[in-house]
């Protein structure tokens, strides 16, 4: 009888890897975060409950690999090509597109907390990544800006228009049209820019 090789143990729990995310990332975008239940994933993915903990660390980790995939389609959205406005209104733009066409998914990178745990530091990779698409646009309107400075504004227009999107997008203080959420990021992107030229 010929021993399995490591190899050979490594790609079955790759492939279990993949078919719970892929469970995992179909329950957050049919009902999102509060949807997800480890033993509907595991009845779903064909497996047994404790074979997910085989897989992953934790569901905290099952849930950050769907989140990392999330974060993937959102920079496919972002870095699509422009249509009208500058660089930064055209992000904007793409940021709330995608909030209303991946509602649950979007909202699960928001809703997902780890208390007490800090954040694997390939997930804050994926998340400077992300925030870097910021930083090209800011570093034209601030030249010579340290790298330090660029970060942080990133960040700090990221949770603006976060703000702005979030309270359009789930109508948080009156039912809130796609051209009036426009118009709002509009204006907000070009005092931004006034402000920094």
């Amino acid at each position: 009888m010929t021993k399995p090789s490591p190899d050979a143990g490594k790609s079955r729990r790759e492939q279990l890897r993949e078919r719970l995310i892929a469970v995992a990332e179909r329950s957050i975008a049919e009902g999102g975060l509060s949807a997800l239940r480890a033993r509907d994933v595991a009845t779903q993915a064909n497996c047994a409950l404790g074979a997910i903990y085989t897989a992953f660390a934790d569901l905290d980790e099952l849930v950050l690999c769907v989140n990392a995939r999330t974060l993937a389609r959102l920079e496919a959205a972002l870095t699509s090509p422009a249509r009208d406005g500058g660089e930064l209104l055209r992000l904007a733009r793409a940021y709330v597109n995608y909030a209303r066409d991946e509602g649950p998914r979007w909202r699960a990178l928001f809703e997902h907390r780890m208390p007490g745990k800090p954040l694997p530091e390939w997930y804050a990779q994926e998340l400077d990544h992300l925030f870097s698409l910021l930083e090209a646009p800011l570093s034209r309107l601030l030249p010579g800006a340290p790298k330090e400075e660029l970060h942080a504004r990133a960040r700090t227009l990221f949770s603006a228009v976060h703000g702005i999107v979030l309270i359009g997008v789930e109508e948080k203080l009156a039912p809130t049209s796609a051209k009036a959420l426009d118009a709002a990021l509009e204006e907000f992107i070009a005092t931004v820019e006034r402000g920094l030229r």
